[in-house]
C-alpha cells in the first residue's frame, strides 16, 4: 500500500508541475453579477470561466464575481440546473448576465443501446442517473451509486462484508438461471465487468428497464440493461482533480444474545469461568482510505482524461478487507478534417483481498459467554492456545478469524477502440473492438492447530483456485439521419460478434510438515504422494453472433415512433434452435404540443412492446457430456471412470420475455416538477430448468428443458421537485417508488413438468436438515416461505403446531400435527411489494446538505438464528448461548422451526447523509475549487426485524444463491456497519 501512495503522490506532483502559467498579458479586471432570469436574484456558486483556459471564478453569496480577462476572450457562465451561456468580453469592464432554468428533463442526453437520444424523443422506459445524483460517502462498488435511485431497480447486499457482492434485480426476477441480473454495458462493451470501473470515473448510468429499450441486446436483455458511461476530458479546458477521503466503520446491527450474567440464570447452563463478549472479540474498527487523481482536457481535435484510484479498505471483521488500484485512460482523437473520430478506453484494476470468514460471526452469536477466548491451561497447545470444546457444531470464533488464512487477488483489464467515419453530415459508419480479461485467484490455508477449516484433521490443509475469463467483442454499425418534410428519421444497422473463453483449476491438499508452507508451497503436502489430494481443471467457450437494426421517426417533436430488431445466434443453444429474433416497437406523443396546458412544459405519453431473451448460463448444456465418475480398481491400481453428466437436447432454446409498458413523462409547475410514471407487464416463457427424466431411455436422470411461464407486473413512479430556488437557499427533493407482483403461471410444457409444487432449501444442522423452507407453486407468487404455524407450547417445552390439512391422528383418534407439508402453509413472501427512495438536497450559501432514505415494504425473512438458538435446549444439550430477542419465551426448550421465526422485514434506512462546504476562492488562484465534506452511511434504521439485516435476500447463500429460494437469513451473516467519512475535493 505504501508503494501505491508514493505512486499517487508522484503523479500528483507531475500533474501540478504541468499546469500552465497563470499569468496573462493584456488582461483587465471584469466584474459583474449572475442572476436567475425568473426571480432576478443573484446565484451564488455559479461558475465563470475564460473559455479555453483554466482561469475561472465563482460567484459570491449575492451572485457577484470578479475575473481577469482580455478583450478578445469569451466568458462561459454555468450553474447546475441552468442553461450555460457565453459572453464575449470585448471592451466591457462590467458584464451582468441572467441564467435561465434548464428544462433538464427535456434536453438532457440519454444513452440508449448503440447511441444517444434527447429525453424528449425517448419512447421507452429509460432512467438516467448522472454523477451529481449518485449516492455519496464511501462507495467502493459502482452498484452502490444506483442503490435506491431508480424505481424498479433493487440493489441489495445483506451485511457489511467489504468483499461481498451486491445483488441487482430489475422489475423482479426474470430468470431462474444464472442471468438474473441486468446486462452491464461499459462504454459500449457488452458484458463489461463493473470491477473494471472505479466509481469516481463514472459520468452517468442509464438503465434500460422495459423490453423495447433492451431488445436491441437480444438474448441477454431480459433482466434489463445498465449502460455505464465513463468521464472524458472537456474541450478547451485542462482540469486536475484530486479527491481524498478517510472513513471509520463500526458495527451497526447484530442480533441480541445473552451476556454472561444473564446466561448463568438459565437452568442447566454451564459456567466455564469466562466473561466474553464474542461479538466484540471478532470485530474491530474498520478504517478506509480512498484517493483519486485525474487529469482531463482537450483541444478542438483531441480530448483526454487520465485517472488513478487507490482504495485501502479494512472491514469490521478480523482479517477482512482489500487493497485496490485502478488506472484509466480515455482518449478521443479527430482526424481527416474531423471526419474520422477515434476513441480509446483502457482500464486496469488490481485487487488484493483478505476474505476473512463470516463463520466467525455465526459462532460469535451462539458461543457460551462464559467460555474464555484463550485456553487457560498452558499445557494444552493443541489448538494454538485458543479454547476449544469437544461439542457438536461449535468452534472458537476468534480462532476461525485469526488462524485461518483466506486471501484473494483479482485482476481486471478492459481495452476498447472505436473508430467512426462521417461520410457525409447524415451518413456515418463505425467499427468497435473490445477485449476484457478477468482473473481471480484464491488461496486459503487452515493450520494444524485450527479446529475449524479442516487443518486440525488434515495436519494442515491448503487450497488454491484460479479462474480466467476472456471476452472479445467486435461490432460494426452504420447510421443514417434523414428528413422527409416534417418527419425526422434516424436509422441504425449493425453486426456483432462476441466470443467468450473461460478456464481454471483447483488444487486442495493437506498433511504438511510445518504450517510455515501455507498455500504458497502446496507441493509440500504429503497428500500428493498418498493419493489424497484433489486436483481439477476446466475450460469452456461460447460465441454470440447478431445482426441488429433500429429506425426512429419524429414528427415535429410531437409524434414519435421507434422500431428495432436483433437477430442473434448463440453456440449455447441446441442444434435446432441456434437463432432467435427479438423485435421491439414503441411510440409516443408529446401531449403538451397538442394541448395548451397552464404550467405544463412537457407531457409525453408512450407505449411499448419488446421481446428479449436469456441464453443458458453454461456452455454445452444441450450436448451429451461425460465427466469424472469416481474410480474403479483394475490390474492392481485405481483407474478413473467416466459417465454421463448431461443428456443431449438439440431443441434447447433461449428463455423469452415479452414485455408491455405504458408510461407518462412530464415537466409541470413551471419547470419545478418533473417525473415519469410507468406500468408494465412482462411474461417470461421457456425458462431453462433441469427436469427429471426416466433412465433409460435417457443416460442421465435430468435434462435441461425450456419449460414454464412467469408473469411480473408493477407500477413505477419517479418525481423530482425543485421546491425552493432562492439566491441564498435552494431545496430540491426527489422520490421514487415501485410495486411488484409475481405469478408463477406454469412449470409445465406438454407432458413434462418441473412439478406443480416443489420445495427448496432445508433449514440445516443441527437437527433440522429435513425441514424445507421455500415452496414453488404453479399459479402462486414467487418466494413463498413455507412452514408450520405454532399455536402454543407443550408441558415438555416443545412448540405445539397447528393442525391444518393433515390426516394424522393420535391413539384416541384426535387430529395431531403430521409433521408433513399437509400441515404447513405459506407464512409470508420473500419479495417486497413496495420499494422506495427519498432524496433531499439543500444549498445554503457555501453549505450543501444531502440525505437519502431507502426502504422496502412487504417482504418476510426466516430468522435462522432464532429458529436454532432462541430456546433453552441450547444450554441443556450443547451449552450454546441463547438468542434473546423480544420474542424469547423461556418456556420453549426445543428448537423447531415454525411461524414465529418468520418475521416481517420492512425497513427504512438513512442510506447516507452528507454535509459539505465550498470555500470562497478569489480570481486567479491556482486552485479552482476546494470542498470538504463529512458523510455518514447507515447511521440508523427503522425496522421491527430482530435479525442482523432486514435487507431482501434474493437467493439462498447456502444453495449457491438459488433464485428459487429467497427470503432466508442464514447464520453466517456479516454484521451491518455504519461508515463515517471525512473527505476533500480539489480542482485545479
Amino acid at each position: 500500500m505504501k508503494k501505491q501512495w508514493n505512486l499517487a503522490f508522484l503523479l500528483f506532483c507531475m500533474l501540478c508541475m504541468s499546469l500552465p502559467n497563470l499569468g496573462f498579458a493584456q488582461q483587465s479586471q471584469i466584474t459583474g453579477k449572475v442572476t436567475d432570469t425568473d426571480s432576478g436574484e443573484g446565484i451564488p456558486g455559479a461558475s465563470v470561466l475564460v473559455k479555453g483556459t483554466t482561469r475561472g471564478a465563482i460567484t459570491d453569496l449575492d451572485g457577484n464575481f470578479t475575473i481577469s480577462a482580455a478583450a478578445a476572450e469569451i466568458l462561459v457562465f454555468s450553474f447546475i440546473g441552468y442553461v450555460t451561456i457565453e459572453q464575449p468580453v470585448a471592451n466591457r469592464s462590467v458584464i451582468n448576465v441572467g441564467l435561465a432554468v434548464s428544462v433538464q428533463a427535456l434536453n438532457e442526453v440519454i444513452v440508449v443501446g448503440y447511441g444517444t437520444q434527447e429525453r424528449k424523443e425517448i419512447t421507452s422506459a429509460v432512467t438516467s442517473v448522472k454523477a451529481e445524483n449518485f449516492n455519496q460517502g464511501t462507495v467502493n462498488d459502482p452498484r452502490q451509486l444506483l442503490q435506491g435511485k431508480v424505481a424498479g431497480l433493487n440493489i441489495a447486499r445483506p451485511g457489511g462484508n467489504p468483499n461481498g457482492g451486491f445483488s441487482m434485480r430489475l422489475r423482479g426476477i426474470s430468470s431462474f438461471g444464472e442471468n438474473a441480473e441486468p446486462l452491464v454495458v461499459i462504454d459500449g462493451v457488452i458484458g463489461g465487468s463493473l470491477s473494471t470501473v472505479d466509481p469516481n470515473d463514472i459520468e452517468s448510468m442509464d438503465v434500460l428497464k422495459d423490453g423495447s429499450a433492451a431488445a436491441i441486446y437480444g438474448t441477454r436483455g431480459s433482466a434489463g440493461v445498465i449502460l455505464v458511461t465513463t468521464k472524458t476530458g472537456k474541450t478547451g479546458r485542462t482540469v486536475v482533480e484530486f479527491n481524498s477521503s478517510a472513513a471509520v466503520e463500526n458495527v451497526a446491527r447484530t442480533i441480541s444474545v445473552m451476556n454472561a450474567d444473564e446466561y448463568k440464570q438459565i437452568p442447566n447452563s454451564r459456567d466455564l469461568g469466562g466473561n466474553t463478549d464474542w461479538m466484540d472479540e471478532v470485530t474491530n474498527t474498520g478504517l478506509s482510505f480512498i484517493n483519486n487523481l485525474s487529469l482531463g482536457g482537450g483541444s478542438a481535435s483531441t480530448n483526454y482524461r487520465i485517472s488513478i484510484n487507490s482504495r485501502n479498505v479494512n472491514g469490521v471483521g478480523i482479517n477482512s478487507g482489500f487493497d485496490q488500484m485502478n488506472a484509466r485512460i480515455n482518449l478521443t482523437q479527430k482526424a481527416l478534417k474531423d471526419k474520422a473520430i477515434f476513441t480509446v478506453n483502457l482500464s486496469n484494476t488490481s485487487i488484493d483481498r483478505q476474505l476473512g470468514n463470516e463463520n466467525s460471526f455465526r459462532y460469535a452469536i451462539i458461543s457460551n459467554p462464559t467460555v474464555p477466548v484463550r485456553d487457560p491451561n498452558p499445557q494444552s497447545p493443541n489448538f494454538g492456545g485458543y479454547y476449544e470444546r469437544d461439542i457438536f457444531d461449535w468452534f472458537n470464533p476468534v480462532s476461525i478469524a485469526e488462524q485461518n488464512i483466506a486471501d484473494g487477488r483479482d485482476s481486471r483489464l478492459l481495452a476498447s477502440i472505436h473508430g467512426e467515419y462521417n461520410f457525409t453530415s447524415k451518413f456515418r459508419g463505425a467499427v468497435f473492438y473490445a477485449s476484457q480479461r478477468e482473473t481471480d485467484w484464491r488461496g486459503s490455508y487452515s493450520p494444524k492447530t485450527a479446529k475449524f477449516g479442516g487443518g486440525f484433521g488434515r495436519n494442515g490443509l491448503a487450497t488454491i483456485r484460479n479462474d480466467v475469463r476472456l471476452n472479445d467483442l467486435f461490432e460494426t454499425t452504420l447510421n443514417y439521419d434523414a428528413t422527409a418534410g416534417r418527419v425526422g428519421m434516424a436509422f441504425l444497422a449493425g453486426y456483432s460478434f462476441q466470443e467468450f473463453f473461460n478456464q481454471g483449476n483447483y488444487t486442495q491438499a493437506g498433511n504438511f510438515l510445518t504450517d510455515a508452507f501455507t498455500y504458497n508451497n502446496i507441493g509440500a503436502a504429503l497428500d500428493f504422494a498418498n493419493g489424497l489430494s484433489t486436483v481439477s481443471s476446466y475450460a469452456n467457450s461460447n460465441r454470440l453472433v447478431a445482426f441488429f437494426g433500429r429506425a426512429n421517426f419524429n414528427f415535429e417533436d410531437t409524434y414519435l415512433l421507434s422500431v428495432s430488431a436483433r437477430y442473434e445466434g448463440s453456440s449455447r443453444f441446441g442444434e435446432n434452435n441456434k437463432w432467435g429474433l427479438f423485435p421491439a416497437i414503441s411510440a409516443g406523443v408529446n401531449i403538451a404540443n397538442l394541448i395548451d396546458m397552464t404550467g405544463v412544459s412537457a407531457m409525453k405519453f408512450r407505449a411499448s412492446y419488446g421481446r428479449t431473451g436469456t441464453q443458458p448460463g453454461q456452455s454445452y448444456l444441450s450436448l451429451l457430456r461425460f465427466g469424472r465418475q469416481g474410480n474403479f480398481f483394475y490390474n492392481g491400481q485405481f483407474v478413473p471412470s467416466f459417465g454421463p453428466v448431461s443428456n443431449a437436447n438439440p431443441d434447447l432454446a433461449w428463455e423469452t420475455k415479452d414485455e408491455y409498458n405504458v408510461g407518462l413523462d412530464f415537466v409541470i409547475l413551471n419547470n419545478k416538477l418533473d417525473g415519469a410514471i410507468d406500468y408494465y407487464t412482462r411474461v417470461t416463457t421457456g425458462m431453462i430448468l433441469p427436469i427429471n427424466v426416466p433412465v433409460p431411455p435417457n443416460l442421465f436422470p435430468t435434462t435441461q428443458l425450456n419449460i414454464g411461464e412467469l408473469q411480473n407486473s408493477g407500477l413505477e413512479v419517479m418525481l423530482n421537485y425543485r421546491a425552493i430556488q432562492k439566491s441564498n437557499f435552494r431545496w430540491s427533493t426527489g422520490v421514487n417508488f415501485s410495486t411488484l407482483r409475481t405469478n408463477l403461471r406454469s412449470l409445465s410444457a406438454g407432458d413434462l413438468s418441473f412439478g406443480e409444487v416443489n420445495y427448496r432449501s432445508n433449514f440445516g444442522s443441527p437437527g433440522q436438515n429435513l425441514t424445507q423452507l421455500i415452496r414453488i407453486q404453479e399459479n402462486g407468487p414467487l418466494g413463498q416461505i413455507w412452514g408450520p404455524i405454532q399455536q402454543g407450547v407443550s408441558e415438555t417445552g416443545a412448540p405445539i403446531m397447528q393442525v391444518l390439512n393433515g390426516t394424522a391422528k393420535d391413539a384416541n383418534g384426535n387430529p395431531v400435527y403430521c409433521n408433513c407439508n399437509d400441515d404447513r402453509t405459506q407464512l409470508g413472501t420473500a419479495y417486497p411489494t413496495f420499494n422506495f427512495g427519498i432524496n433531499n438536497t439543500f444549498n445554503y450559501k457555501n453549505w450543501d446538505l444531502n440525505f437519502f432514505f431507502r426502504g422496502s415494504i412487504g417482504h418476510f425473512l426466516i430468522n435462522s438464528y432464532r429458529g436454532f438458538y432462541e430456546n433453552t435446549e441450547s444450554t441443556t444439550v450443547q451449552n450454546w448461548n441463547i438468542v434473546n430477542t423480544k420474542y424469547f419465551d423461556p418456556k420453549i426448550t426445543k428448537a423447531e422451526y415454525n411461524s414465529t421465526h418468520v418475521e416481517k422485514a420492512d425497513f427504512v434506512v438513512l442510506d447516507n447523509a452528507t454535509l459539505g462546504y465550498n470555500f470562497n476562492l478569489g480570481p486567479g488562484k491556482a486552485i479552482g475549487r476546494i470542498r470538504t465534506f463529512i458523510s455518514i452511511q447507515n447511521p440508523f434504521m427503522f425496522t421491527g426485524y430482530t435479525g442482523v439485516d432486514p435487507e431482501v435476500r434474493y437467493g439462498d447463500s447456502e444453495s449457491g444463491n438459488d433464485p428459487l429460494a429467497p427470503g432466508i437469513e442464514r447464520r453466517a451473516t456479516y454484521f451491518t456497519t455504519t461508515i463515517t467519512t471525512l473527505g476533500l475535493n480539489l480542482s485545479f
